[in-house]
């Protein structure tokens, strides 16, 4: 897993074009009628590279979407949150419930200018409830199950359901 630091002092110019594309354009669908073509058609500008079959219910808040990468006949719910400076992979057959936060990036504990980012992979079939939150860094295997309003704060194995705060394995799957 590679991390690494953003200081927001320091001017990055594609970084910020960046920002600001996804502000707007998430601005815009979370301004336009729901499941319309023109709304297709801006989400798919916002993720360009979004796989077939794959379809987000606005509203929606991404702070950079080149760092997002959405696989095939994903399912994602309204008030999805990405903060992705760290990047953010979501394999094919996820389903993301309703107010499911993914945050890639943090903050120094010390410096809290300075913005930590760890990516999040979201492996194949994972089913992700409602309210729940995965932290940087995170890697949520193939087949497992998160818990609604769960906080993951650490790596899910494959073939697990995971609940609470922190996230604990409650159960295996076969």
């Amino acid at each position: 897993m590679t991390e690494f630091r953003i200081d927001p002092r320091i001017r990055d110019a594609a970084r910020s074009a960046e920002a600001v594309r996804s502000t707007q354009l998430c601005f815009r669908i979370n301004h336009t009628l729901p499941r319309t073509p023109e709304c297709d058609a801006l989400i798919r500008e916002l993720f360009p590279d979004m796989g077939e079959g794959s379809w987000i219910l606005p509203p929606l808040q991404v702070n950079l979407a080149n760092r997002v990468k959405i696989g095939k006949c994903v399912s994602i719910m309204f008030n999805l949150l990405c903060l992705s400076a760290g990047g953010i992979t979501i394999g094919d057959d996820v389903i993301l419930s309703a107010n499911v936060s993914l945050l890639s990036n943090g903050h120094d504990f010390y410096d809290r200018q300075i913005v930590t980012c760890k990516p999040i992979h979201i492996e194949r079939n994972v089913w992700i409830g409602a309210g729940a939150t995965i932290l940087p860094g995170v890697t949520v295997g193939e087949n497992s199950i998160i818990g609604a309003c769960s906080v993951v704060t650490r790596s899910v194995p494959a073939n697990v359901v995971v609940a609470g705060s922190p996230a604990k394995i409650i159960r295996r799957l076969n």
